[in-house]
């Protein structure tokens, strides 16, 4: 996707803007200092983080072209971050999509609830941290497109 926007130029961009033009997701410019002993990137609950994590998970080591994610929730939140390597992450919120190519670890990206998510072309060495609002639950999970776009649709502005 061509037209991605990458999250390294965005995070180097102090002026671009937050909103990607899809209902609720958005990016977030995490807390950095580079100096010669490393980098250091913090998330703190209140400033960058939306939401305080019930649950987390890693995603790495994914083979080829495989597509992960391929769903949305109804009432839990998701902020990712690649730590290492990048992945192409998409939104879409029933009528706009957008993807971002996360390739720093000083950019999150915030999936509200009733946010279709996809990522795809993962690097060899990409590891993905997803924080998550709330512990699993299946019933939480919608994950046939159609019936997504139908109740995005329905969902008051």
């Amino acid at each position: 996707m061509s037209d991605a926007i990458v999250a390294s130029r965005w995070y180097a961009d102090e002026n671009a803007a937050a909103d990607l033009g899809v209902r609720g997701a958005s990016l977030v410019r995490l807390h950095a200092v580079f100096e010669e002993r490393g980098a250091l990137t913090v998330g703190e609950l209140g400033r960058a983080l939306p939401f305080a994590p019930r649950r987390f998970f890693v995603v790495s080591r994914v083979p080829g072209m495989d597509i992960r994610g391929e769903h949305a929730h109804r009432e839990l939140r998701q902020f990712l971050v690649c730590l290492a390597g990048s992945v192409l992450a998409e939104v879409d919120d029933g009528e706009r999509r957008r993807a971002v190519l996360l390739d720093c670890a000083q950019v999150g990206l915030v999936l509200e609830p009733m946010v279709w998510g996809a990522q795809s072309r993962y690097s060899k060495d990409a590891v993905l941290l997803v924080l998550a609002s709330r512990e699993y639950d299946a019933a939480d999970y919608i994950r046939d497109y159609d019936a997504f776009a139908a109740a995005a649709r329905a969902r008051p502005r």
